[in-house]
């Protein structure tokens, strides 16, 4: 029996309901294709333990793991094209955020001060913001502190209560929060964008046959596509999906390699 997770974007409610009704037309799609599909999410096993499962059937990931653990376990299925500010095509960008009333013009300014990060695996929370600090870093270090948040709403509330100064916020997160929890957003504001690079991809089992792929690639587009579902993908701010290769997703390894020839390989 197959399992579906789809765990990366599932706040603030209306984002998490529009996914449950999501897959439950994709999963549908996909059982009329004749290929089995659970008929709900599963929402217990938390969401990087899914990405290795052999069971996987249709899961989402952050780019970042891809490039640095999950290449030839998983499979890609395709990357999403979100209608976000920050976002082109299957591309997007992580928003350096401070806080509201803070005077900082520029990123140099924030030398010494105390950063936030959701976790040290991410694309859009880490490796962007490495990348985006590394040129200011001065003997491996820029900050003179930096905290795990373990999500980005919590890296936002971070600093906007003022318990961190500078965050990397995922510009879908971001766009997600600012349509549907605004007041979330009242005490902080985008001082820069980091470079863009390829968005939050679907994957599925490394054992899903290659004809089953062909399945869900198919279902996939026609769900996205279909004038039924108009609403649902529009609260999911999904416009489509790009069919993205492994050599897509090289260029976040670089960016990390890009910060360790500044000699930053880790926010410090």
């Amino acid at each position: 029996m197959s399992f579906a997770s789809l765990a990366m974007y599932v706040s603030p409610p209306p984002v998490e309901e529009a996914t449950r009704l999501f897959w439950k037309a994709l999963g549908a799609r996909i059982r009329a294709l004749g290929l089995e599909a659970p008929a709900a999410l599963d929402n217990e096993i938390r969401y990087d333990e899914a990405w290795l499962r052999p069971d996987l059937l249709f899961g989402q990931t952050c780019g970042y793991p891809y490039v640095q653990h999950l290449r030839g376990k998983v499979q890609l299925v395709a990357s999403p094209v979100y209608g976000l500010p920050g976002c082109d095509g299957p591309l997007k960008c992580s928003f350096i955020i401070v806080n509201a009333k803070s005077p900082v013009q520029s990123i140099g300014e924030l030398r010494g001060a105390r950063a936030a990060i959701n976790e040290p695996g991410s694309n859009s929370g880490y490796n962007l913001f490495r990348h985006f600090v590394a040129p200011y870093a001065v003997e491996g270090r820029f900050f003179s502190s930096v905290t795990t948040t373990g999500g980005h709403r919590m890296s936002i509330d971070a600093v906007s209560s003022g318990e961190a100064d500078v965050a990397a916020i995922d510009c879908v997160t971001f766009g997600n929060t600012l349509r549907f929890d605004p007041d979330r957003l009242a005490g902080v504001r985008i001082l820069a964008e980091t470079a863009k690079g390829p968005g939050l991809p679907f994957i599925t089992s490394a054992a899903t046959s290659a004809k089953d792929l062909v399945i869900l690639r198919r279902a996939l587009a026609e769900t996205v596509a279909d004038p039924d579902l108009a609403e649902v993908c529009d609260t999911l701010s999904l416009r489509g999906i790009s069919f993205l290769g492994d050599a897509d997703y090289e260029v976040l390894a670089e960016l990390g390699r890009e910060a360790a020839r500044h000699g930053y390989p880790t926010i410090a």
